[in-house]
């Protein structure tokens, strides 16, 4: 069977996010949505939301028969790839900057885990200027981002900071 992992925060979920699970999603048998519970983060939203929010948008994605499952983990990614049988990490790429960065973390996971590969995609044009972050700031300033994350989650966000 070919598992694969897509780690992340998504602290919100973007539309971009949904974007490489969609792209990458037929090339496996199953993708596991590993949401990073990291202490040292100040989320907006706790990582059982995002889990929650997640499951909820992804029945919409077209996963072309890709079995997809959202689970929670913190430490290594590699740790985690490897605890889940996972033979791939897959990570989006916005820019040369994102490039450089998932380079060196997928060498490290190589040498911490020699039998998992990690697969890049580009992110769609339409995404790669797209991060949690952004969304984050230009909504807590009250800039719109509809289209850019899912409409749940720009629900959720309201809903969190009261607007």
């Amino acid at each position: 069977m070919r598992r694969a992992i897509f780690p992340g925060s998504f602290d919100p979920l973007t539309n971009g996010h949904l974007d490489i699970i969609k792209r990458s999603a037929p090339l496996f048998d199953e993708m596991i949505v590993a949401v990073l519970n990291n202490a040292d983060k100040h989320p907006m939203f706790t990582v059982n939301e995002r889990c929650e929010m997640i499951r909820e948008v992804l029945p919409a994605v077209e996963t072309d028969g890709c079995s997809m499952r959202v689970e929670s983990f913190s430490g290594l990614t590699a740790d985690f790839a490897k605890r889940s049988g996972a033979n791939a990490i897959v990570r989006g790429i916005r820019a040369v900057s994102d490039y450089e960065y998932e380079l060196r973390m997928a060498l490290m996971n190589r040498r911490l885990e020699p039998g998992i590969e990690t697969v890049f995609l580009m992110a769609g044009e339409e995404y790669s200027y797209v991060s949690s972050t952004l969304m984050k700031q230009v909504f807590e300033l009250g800039g719109r981002v509809e289209g850019l994350i899912p409409e749940l989650v720009e629900t959720r966000m309201r809903q969190k900071l009261g607007k």
